[in-house]
C-alpha cells in the first residue's frame, strides 16, 4: 500500500509552511463536488413546486370519506351542500348495492347513488323509515330542517313523487336494512327488518333483493388497498399530536439524558443499554400483540361508534396487525438471544465508548451542536408530512364512464331520469404516482442529507481537538464546532450532498426490486427455473450488501472529508485505506462499541413507539371523528422518527469514537507506530497489547 504521510499527514499552511497536527485541520482547501451541490439545490427546487402541486390540487378528507352521487366529498363545507357535519356515505338504493356485488355485475358499487348522512340510518321498530334525498327544488327545506327530520320528508311528497320513491328512484328511499359505521362508511347488515319489510311491502313498494351479497359489496370496497392505504395515510395527519410527542420531543429528550449518562456513567451505560434494549422491545411486541386481540379484549375495531356487540366486521387493518405481530416476535427473539451473546465482550465497549465521554467532556458543545440539524429536520418534516397528506389525495375527481341502466328523480329538472347515473370516482394519474415516489425519495436524501452534515461537523469538531493535543492550548479554536460547520457549509456540501445522493439511490433501487418480487409473487410471475430463482434472490442479497457497504463507506468518508478537506471519492479511498491496514487492531473494539451505540438507538426509537401505542390507546383517537383505522402508520413513523433523531444525537458518541479511532491509525503510521497526539485514555485503550489481547478473548 502506498504511504499516506503526504496524503493526511502535513499539509501546508496558509503562510505556506509545514505544520504537524493542526496543518491537517487548517491547511488551505477548495469547494469539492460543487456540480453535486448544484443538483441537490435543484432537487430542492423541484420538491418545492411538487409539493406546491400538492397544496394546490390536494384535499385531506379524500383520504377519509368518500363520494356522494354528485362527486362531492362528504364532510366538505366547500360542497354543495354544505356537508361539514354530514362525514358519512350511505347508498340509498338496496337493490342498487345487491347488484353491485353480483359475478359480473352490470352496476359497480361507485355508481350506485350515495349521498352524506350525520349518521347511519337504522329501521323502525314499529313502522317504515326513510332517508331522502338533498333537498332541493319544490323541497322547501333546509338542509338543517332535512337533518333533524331524519333525513325524511316522505309525507311532504305528491302522490307522483311518493309513487317514484316506492320503485325505489326517489328522491325517498326506505330503510330495510340496518347500517353500521364502517370507516365513514354505512356498511348494510344482511339482516333485514321484518316490520319494515312489511310496511313496504304492505305499501306496495317494488321487490327487495335479501342476500348476504348486500353485506359483502361494500365490506369489498371498503377493505380494497387502496381505501386501506388511504387510512394509513390519514392516520398519519389524525395523530399529528403523537408524532409531534413521540417522534419529535421524547427523542429529543432521551437522546440528551443519554448522552449526559454516557459524559458521566460511562462504565454503567452499556449494561442499562442491553437490559433497557430486552425491556422495551418486549413491551413493544406485547403491545402488537394486544392490539391484534391475541392478548386481552382491545383489539382494533373498523366501527365508528356504538354498535351492536355481537355483530363482528373483518378488517385488512386487522390482518396486517395479526402480521406485524408475528414479525416483531420474530425480531423479539434474534434480538434477545443477540444481547445476551455479547454481554461478555461489554469490557470492549466500554473501554471505548471512555474515550468518546473524555472527548464530550473537552468539547462539550458537541451535546448542544445536534439541536441545530434536529430543528432543521424537525421544520422539513413538517413541511414533508403536510405536503404528503396533500399529494396522496390530489387525484381528479371525475364522472365513471358507465352503461348503468338507472333511473332517479331530480328535484331540479322534476322529473325522472334514466341518464348520466353513473357516479364518480378518484382517480390517479401516472403523472401524480411518480410525483408521490419523488416526493418520498427527497424524504429520504433529504435526512440523509441532514445526518452526514451533522456527522461531518462532529468529526470535524473532535479531530480539531485530537490534532491539536500536542499544540499550545490555545491552538484549539475556540468553538471547534462552529469552525467545523463554517468549513463543512464553505468547502464540503457538494461532498456530503454526494455521498447521502448515493446511499439514497441504491436504498431506492432495492426497495423498487423488492416490491416487483413481491408483485410477481401474488401473480405467480415468478421465474419458474431455479436457475431464475436463484438469480433473482441473489440480486437482492446483493444489494443488500451493497447498501450496507456504502452506508459504512459514507461514514468514514465523511470523517476524512472533515479532516482532510477532500472530495467525496477521494475521502472514501483515503478511509477505506486506513481501516484496511488496521482492521486486527480497531476492529473488535470498533465493532462492539457500534452495536452498544445501535442498541441505544433502538431504545430510544422502541420507547417512541411504545409511547405512540400508549397515546393512541386513549380514548381521543379510538373514537369520533379522531379515530385511526389502525396504529400501524403512526408507530412506524413515530419509530423511525425516533431513530432518526436519536441519530443526529448519537453520532456525536459514534463520530468521536471512530474520528478518533481513524486519525489514531493514521498518527500511529506518521509517527513509526507511536502516536504523538493521542490522549492517553485512548493510548492506554489502543495501544497496550496485554489489554487488548484480554479484552479480545
Amino acid at each position: 500500500m502506498r504511504p499516506l504521510g503526504p496524503v493526511i499527514g502535513r499539509y501546508p499552511s496558509s503562510d505556506g509552511n509545514t505544520q504537524m497536527g493542526v496543518g491537517i485541520i487548517k491547511h488551505n482547501r477548495k469547494c469539492r463536488d460543487v456540480v453535486f451541490l448544484v443538483i441537490f439545490i435543484a432537487f430542492w427546487v423541484a420538491m418545492i413546486v411538487n409539493s406546491s402541486f400538492g397544496f394546490n390540487q390536494g384535499n385531506p378528507l379524500r383520504l377519509v370519506y368518500g363520494l356522494d352521487y354528485k362527486g362531492n366529498v362528504c364532510g366538505d363545507r366547500h360542497a354543495d351542500p354544505d356537508l361539514r357535519e354530514l362525514e358519512l356515505r350511505y347508498w340509498l338504493n338496496p337493490n342498487q348495492v345487491y347488484q353491485s356485488g353480483l359475478k359480473n355485475a352490470q352496476v359497480k358499487l361507485e355508481n350506485a347513488r350515495s349521498i352524506c348522512l350525520l349518521d347511519c340510518p337504522i329501521p323502525s321498530e314499529d313502522s317504515l323509515n326513510w332517508v331522502c334525498d338533498y333537498p332541493d327544488g319544490d323541497v322547501k327545506l333546509s338542509t338543517d330542517d332535512w337533518i333533524d327530520r331524519n333525513y325524511d320528508y316522505f309525507a311532504d311528497l305528491t302522490p307522483e313523487l311518493r309513487n317514484s320513491s316506492l320503485q325505489l328512484q326517489g328522491p325517498c328511499y326506505p330503510v330495510i336494512f340496518p347500517s353500521v359505521n364502517v370507516y365513514w362508511s354505512c356498511q348494510f347488515v344482511a339482516r333485514a327488518s321484518n316490520v319494515s319489510l312489511r310496511h313496504w311491502q304492505q305499501m306496495g313498494g317494488v321487490n327487495i333483493m335479501e342476500d348476504i351479497v348486500i353485506d359483502k359489496s361494500i365490506h369489498r370496497a371498503i377493505n380494497s388497498r387502496s381505501a386501506v392505504l388511504k387510512r394509513y395515510v390519514a392516520d398519519v395527519g389524525k395523530a399529528w399530536p403523537v408524532l409531534l410527542v413521540c417522534g419529535g420531543i421524547l427523542p429529543l429528550f432521551l437522546s440528551v439524558i443519554w448522552l449526559l449518562m454516557i459524559r458521566h456513567f460511562v462504565v454503567g451505560m452499556p449494561w442499562v443499554t442491553v437490559v433497557l434494549f430486552n425491556i422495551l422491545i418486549v413491551s413493544v411486541t406485547m403491545f402488537y400483540y394486544l392490539k391484534a386481540g391475541w392478548i386481552g379484549n382491545d383489539a382494533i375495531s373498523p366501527i365508528i361508534g356504538e354498535h351492536d356487540p355481537y355483530y363482528r366486521v373483518s378488517a385488512r387493518e386487522l390482518s396486517h396487525l395479526h402480521a406485524a405481530a408475528v414479525l416483531m416476535s420474530a425480531i423479539m427473539i434474534i434480538a434477545v438471544l443477540s444481547s445476551i451473546a455479547i454481554v461478555r465482550r461489554i469490557l470492549m465497549a466500554t473501554s471505548v465508548l471512555k474515550v468518546a465521554a473524555k472527548v464530550i467532556g473537552e468539547v462539550q458543545a458537541l451535546i448542544i451542536f445536534p439541536v441545530i440539524p434536529y430543528a432543521i429536520l424537525a421544520i422539513f418534516y413538517m413541511f414533508w408530512f403536510s405536503a404528503a397528506l396533500n399529494l396522496f389525495s390530489s387525484g381528479r375527481v371525475i364522472q365513471n364512464d358507465c352503461s348503468t341502466n338507472c333511473c332517479a328523480y331530480d328535484l331540479k329538472s322534476k322529473k325522472v331520469s334514466c341518464d348520466n347515473c353513473c357516479g364518480y370516482s378518484i382517480h390517479y394519474t401516472p403523472h401524480l404516482t411518480a410525483a408521490i415516489l419523488f416526493h418520498l425519495f427527497g424524504c429520504y436524501w433529504a435526512t440523509q442529507f441532514f445526518v452526514a452534515c451533522s456527522s461531518t461537523v462532529i468529526a470535524g469538531s473532535v479531530a480539531s481537538y485530537y490534532w491539536t493535543r500536542g499544540e499550545a492550548q490555545q491552538e484549539i479554536p475556540f468553538l471547534p464546532v462552529f469552525a467545523s460547520m463554517k468549513r463543512l457549509i464553505r468547502y464540503s456540501l457538494g461532498s456530503v450532498a454526494l455521498g447521502s445522493l448515493i446511499v439514497s439511490f441504491v436504498e431506492s433501487v432495492r426497495f423498487i426490486l423488492e416490491a416487483l418480487r413481491r408483485k410477481l409473487k401474488v401473480a405467480n410471475s415468478m421465474p419458474e427455473s431455479w436457475v431464475g430463482r436463484v438469480l433473482f434472490r441473489s440480486s437482492q442479497f446483493c444489494l443488500r450488501c451493497i447498501g450496507w457497504t456504502i452506508k459504512s463507506v459514507n461514514h468514514n468518508a465523511y470523517i476524512m472529508i472533515a479532516i482532510t478537506g477532500k472530495g467525496f471519492f477521494k475521502a472514501s479511498e483515503i478511509a477505506t485505506e486506513l481501516i484496511i491496514s488496521n482492521i486486527l487492531r480497531i476492529g473488535k473494539v470498533n465493532v462492539i462499541g457500534d452495536v452498544i451505540l445501535f442498541l441505544g438507538k433502538l431504545c430510544v426509537s422502541l420507547s417512541s413507539a411504545l409511547f405512540a401505542f400508549l397515546m393512541l390507546d386513549t380514548n381521543k383517537y379510538k373514537s369520533a371523528h379522531n379515530k385511526i383505522s389502525s396504529p400501524i402508520f403512526p408507530v412506524l413513523v413515530c419509530w423511525s422518527l425516533g431513530y432518526v433523531v436519536a441519530t443526529l444525537f448519537f453520532a456525536v458518541v459514534e463520530m468521536s469514537i471512530d474520528t478518533i479511532i481513524l486519525s489514531f491509525c493514521q498518527d500511529s503510521e506518521e509517527h513509526q507506530g507511536t502516536a504523538q497526539y493521542a490522549p492517553p485514555l485512548l493510548i492506554e485503550t489502543l495501544s497496550d497489547q496485554n489489554e487488548m489481547q484480554r479484552l479480545t478473548q
